[in-house]
């Protein structure tokens, strides 16, 4: 797979979906993370941006329900961006951000809410999603499908989630 720079670099161009497409079919239109997956610039950080307001309706829920329903995200995505992939004949398009919106609520668990640490989260996933040091890369390289979409992202939001975690233990963080 080849990265956003890549991409451009080798002027490879990819199918992308207008957004009356994405209305005329709801699982693209979560794949695509509601429409944010169509930003021409960073498609990636635009899916976090959408998965935040979400966050913060799900922040309330008791822990549970919300382990809950970010197992149930990474199902669905699985599925979703896996569908997705094959509707557009391209693994792991850069506007399918599903994967984001999963990644970014696996990097809050039992995270207190505040703007600071929801601001902390935020970039500590996007870093480890960017990057994506080892195991990350490995998994980005040689796992396929939907589920191949899904897991870099989930390793991602979990090195995220321990950052965080370490940062309120040092008190870095209120």
């Amino acid at each position: 797979m080849l990265s956003d720079a890549e991409l451009t670099k080798h002027s490879v161009v990819l199918p992308v979906p207008h957004f009356r497409q994405l209305l005329q079919d709801p699982r693209l239109l979560l794949a695509f993370g509601f429409g944010s997956g169509l930003s021409p610039i960073m498609p990636g950080t635009m899916g976090t941006l959408v998965a935040l307001p979400i966050y913060y309706l799900m922040a309330p829920l008791n822990i549970w329900l919300y382990i809950a329903l970010v197992v149930l995200s990474i199902l669905i995505g699985n599925y979703l961006c896996g569908y997705a992939a094959k509707k557009l004949k391209v693994h792991d398009h850069p506007g399918i951000v599903w994967d984001e919106f999963a990644g970014m609520w696996i990097t809050m668990i039992a995270v207190p809410f505040s703007w600071q640490t929801l601001l902390a989260g935020f970039v500590l996933f996007r870093i480890f999603d960017m990057v994506k040091p080892w195991p990350i890369s490995l998994a980005d390289k040689h796992i396929h499908g939907g589920v191949g979409i899904m897991f870099d992202d989930v390793l991602a939001g979990f090195a995220a989630l321990a950052c965080l975690h370490g940062a309120l233990y040092m008190g870095w963080l209120m």
